[in-house]
């Protein structure tokens, strides 16, 4: 690592404690692992004690968007009314979309329905139907602090093809959050994701993956869901990401839309599902920030 401290100087992270009774031991094993050319985080995107409480309320801000919305997502809604919901309610709590204005992204959510993969625009001309398998995406930053997280929901009766997807997807989710752990590889994550997806006959969105967050909306690492076990970046007490793969009915082609350049849909038009939640890794595996 750069940046060398001494045994007895105080550690970078704020602790208070000397060095080595606090990240040197961490530090010489991530050394360990980056001369036999495994890919490390830098020191920059371990989250500190201080910086992960930061994250946490944060944290509990999205949560609370998201259990939120559930109430309202009904046939007949505007996407453009949920969005409204979600940004009064951001201010509500004190917070700030994300999203919104975010490298032009013009609204306080993405919400993505059917064959729509992600960032699907709010809209006043779209209309949730019976039928719909629809998932919210809603970011939020908090005293700097940020947090992402998104669900699917079915809207009436869903047919019994659309709902599979959608539990299947969350399993995804779930088995790849459940390798999760010190010193394992986020190849590891990958892995576990496409294995489930393929048992199931779907397929996984290669181009789009989660990534670091907490002192910005995205950050390194990049987490793709078609990698191998024992690949990836080290991964190590204090990294925070999100593991949202998007699980596609039929081929993992995608298209995004030429005219808005944000919504992403299936190429084949088939219905495609997500759900995501952020992840802390910890001592002695993981804890779910956001979800």
């Amino acid at each position: 690592m750069s940046d060398k401290f001494g045994r007895n100087d105080l550690c970078w992270c704020g602790s208070g404690r000397k060095y080595k009774k606090c990240h040197g031991p961490i530090e010489e094993r991530i050394e360990i692992y980056r001369l036999k050319g495994y890919e490390v985080p830098h020191r920059r995107l371990l989250k500190t004690k201080q910086q992960i409480e930061g994250i946490r309320e944060c944290s509990k801000r999205n949560i609370a968007l998201l259990d939120f919305i559930a109430n309202f997502v009904i046939g007949g809604i505007t996407t453009e009314e949920l969005d409204r919901l979600i940004f009064e309610k951001t201010k509500e709590l004190g917070g700030v979309p994300a999203t919104l204005n975010y490298d032009g992204y013009p609204k306080s959510m993405c919400i993505s329905i059917n064959e729509i993969v992600c960032h699907g625009i709010p809209s006043d001309r779209v209309f949730l139907r019976n039928g719909d398998i629809v998932n919210i995406d809603v970011s939020t930053i908090y005293n700097g602090f940020f947090s992402d997280s998104s669900r699917m929901f079915c809207v009436g009766a869903v047919s019994p093809e659309k709902r599979k997807l959608v539990d299947v997807a969350k399993e995804c989710m779930e088995l790849g959050i459940e390798q999760v752990k010190p010193w394992g590889f986020l190849g590891d994550v990958g892995q576990a994701v496409h294995n489930h997806a393929r048992e199931n006959g779907y397929s996984v969105v290669r181009e789009i993956g989660g990534h670091g967050i907490g002192l910005q909306f995205h950050e390194d690492p990049w987490v793709g869901y078609v990698t191998k076990q024992g690949t990836g970046m080290l991964l190590v007490p204090g990294l925070v990401f999100t593991v949202e793969p998007m699980i596609n009915m039929g081929k993992s082609n995608i298209v995004t839309d030429k005219c808005d350049n944000w919504t992403v849909r299936t190429a084949d038009g088939k219905p495609s599902a997500q759900w995501e939640k952020t992840v802390l890794v910890t001592e002695t595996g993981y804890e779910v920030l956001t979800y």
